[in-house]
């Protein structure tokens, strides 16, 4: 049947609709370039790097801590930087982010990218955030990749805004869930997982796993028993450290092989491996270090596009407050 003017048109208009909208909706990922910097900071990422590898070199826990950082910025609104913010009621003040750490070396990496490259406000922080966790990574054995920069900053910051962020105390399924609504596979959650195969975490937070739980390891639960006791009748127990994995300071898949032993230190660890559908992604990147390493390089790059979809941003002069 042959078409009429008036389908024609109706045919016309839904194609420029639809150009309008692809035009629109990639406004926010196509802003992003590796070379976003290179006229107006060519230095931005040997600057970082060199930031990141003094950091480490003075506290080796450091790494893990940026890299937590930079999870928790993104995963909130997108890399905006607000986590940065010293702003009352914002997502610095949340629970989840009271124990984050890492503020004073991004203040210290800003000012250096920003003295190198003409003064002022030149680089944002959530960029810089990028780089330093990216380089983290890479300083503590893991894989490089490229990180896309163009990013700006929050001007605003809201501490009930981190309720999307995944617990230690959660089960698969919701953690599958928080995943999915920030665009992940489960392949890429478990990979993302996998930052846990460095740094370390406090008592409070895995006490109820190591004296409650039946799916963990007797051995493994005994000895850190010994200084993460049921209660706190001290009030100092619950800030004990303890390892993530066997390895805290290097990157690689003991995590995995950590998991499959049941010496998950985290209840969000653990349940990745027991009898649900994460299984046969911890089991492959317990066997194959090299597929979990390249699998966490793509889904930190995928973290990192996950930007606002406004452009009403900045760039601040100092990443504790807006200019």
């Amino acid at each position: 049947m042959a078409a009429t003017p008036g389908h024609r048109f109706c045919a016309l208009s839904l194609a420029i609709m639809l150009a309008i909208s692809f035009f629109f909706s990639g406004i926010a990922t196509a802003q992003l370039s590796v070379s976003f910097y290179a006229k107006t900071c060519p230095s931005v990422f040997e600057t970082v790097r060199a930031g990141v590898r003094s950091a480490i070199n003075a506290e080796t826990r450091m790494g893990a801590s940026i890299l937590r950082l930079f999870f928790h910025d993104c995963f909130v609104n997108g890399c905006d930087g607000g986590v940065l913010l010293d702003v009352e009621n914002g997502e610095k003040e949340a629970p989840p982010n009271l124990t984050l750490r890492g503020f004073e070396v991004i203040d210290s990496i800003k000012s250096q990218v920003d003295g190198s490259c003409g003064g002022g406000a030149v680089v944002s922080c959530s960029d810089i955030l990028a780089i330093a966790a990216r380089d983290s990574v890479v300083e503590m054995g893991g894989q490089t990749y490229e990180v896309p920069l163009g990013r700006r900053d929050a001007r605003t910051s809201n501490k009930d805004d981190t309720s999307v962020l995944p617990s230690p105390f959660e089960d698969l399924d919701i953690l599958r869930e928080k995943f999915e609504n920030k665009g992940f596979s489960m392949r890429e959650m478990v990979a993302l997982s996998g930052a846990h195969s460095v740094g370390f975490a406090r008592c409070s937070i895995f006490r109820g796993r190591i004296h409650n739980e039946t799916d963990i390891d007797p051995d493994f639960a005994a000895t850190r028993q010994n200084f993460c006791p049921r209660t706190d009748s001290d009030g100092d127990s619950g800030d004990v450290l303890a390892p993530l994995d066997q390895s805290p300071m290097r990157f690689g898949n003991n995590y995995f092989q950590a998991l499959l032993n049941r010496r998950g230190l985290l209840h969000s660890d653990q349940v990745l491996f027991n009898g649900g559908s994460a299984d046969e992604f911890v089991r492959t990147y317990a066997n194959d270090g090299e597929a979990f390493r390249v699998d966490f390089a793509n889904a930190m790059v995928k973290l990192g596009n996950l930007i606002p979809s406004t452009d009403d941003g900045e760039v601040r002069v100092n990443c504790r407050r807006v200019n």
